[in-house]
């Protein structure tokens, strides 16, 4: 059976949702929160140690600025509420990306909520937030060639990395029925799994995650080989 210890989800389709539902993109946003309280609730049942959520890319930045308010002030309202609840939990979080360029409350909520859960072990969530997998990849190569003694290799590289010390995923989810990765953990997803889902994120629930899990266990991964 194939071992299972990371999980990273592109959350696609909240807008869409709402403007079927209510006229209003940022209704989907609101909804999309449910989504992803139920997808960490199943990932710590099912004892998965990572769990990463493409929370916010750079590209993201350039939607209409009450969008970008809005998905902001709930993540603020979000991480706020939910703090005690995560420390209770054993829930890791884990900031991926860049926090220059945050409004400057969010970058101390994710400073704050990343020293408060350090020592928690249970699950490792992983928030990419204002993140985009180029500038990652050229950032980490930049801090790689100023280091003297240091060969320029993979194992090096990936050091330098937002994802330093964690396994790459095995199985990539993207709901909303785009078939691309838009900039997200290009490196990292360089033999995961990738599951495309017509349902937009709002819809996602539990059996929907564990069908894709039971058909990961499946797979015969070869790494290459025969």
């Amino acid at each position: 059976m194939n071992q299972l210890n990371h999980v990273a989800i592109i959350m696609d389709g909240n807008g869409r949702w709402g403007l079927k539902k209510k006229d209003s993109r940022n209704y989907g946003h609101l909804k999309g929160i449910k989504t992803v309280e139920t997808v960490i609730k199943f990932s710590l049942q099912h004892k998965i140690p990572y769990l990463t959520l493409y929370t916010f890319s750079t590209e993201n930045w350039k939607r209409p600025e009450s969008e970008v308010d809005f998905l902001f002030d709930l993540i603020r309202k979000s991480l706020k509420k939910k703090i005690d609840q995560i420390i209770k939990q054993g829930i890791k979080v884990n900031i991926l990306g860049s926090k220059t360029g945050l409004p400057k409350d969010i970058e101390e909520i994710v400073r704050m909520i990343e020293k408060k859960t350090i020592n928690n072990r249970k699950i490792t969530l992983n928030l990419a937030l204002n993140y985009g997998s180029k500038e990652e990849i050229i950032s980490a190569f930049k801090r790689l060639s100023k280091k003297r003694n240091k060969e320029i290799n993979a194992t090096n590289f990936e050091k330098e990395l937002y994802t330093n010390n964690i396994p790459d995923p095995e199985i990539l989810i993207r709901t909303g029925g785009t078939k691309r990765l838009s900039n997200f953990l290009l490196w990292q997803l360089a033999y995961t799994e990738i599951f495309f889902l017509d349902k937009l994120w709002p819809d996602f629930n539990e059996n929907d995650f564990n069908k894709i899990i039971k058909k990961f266990y499946l797979i015969k991964r070869n790494f290459g080989k025969i």
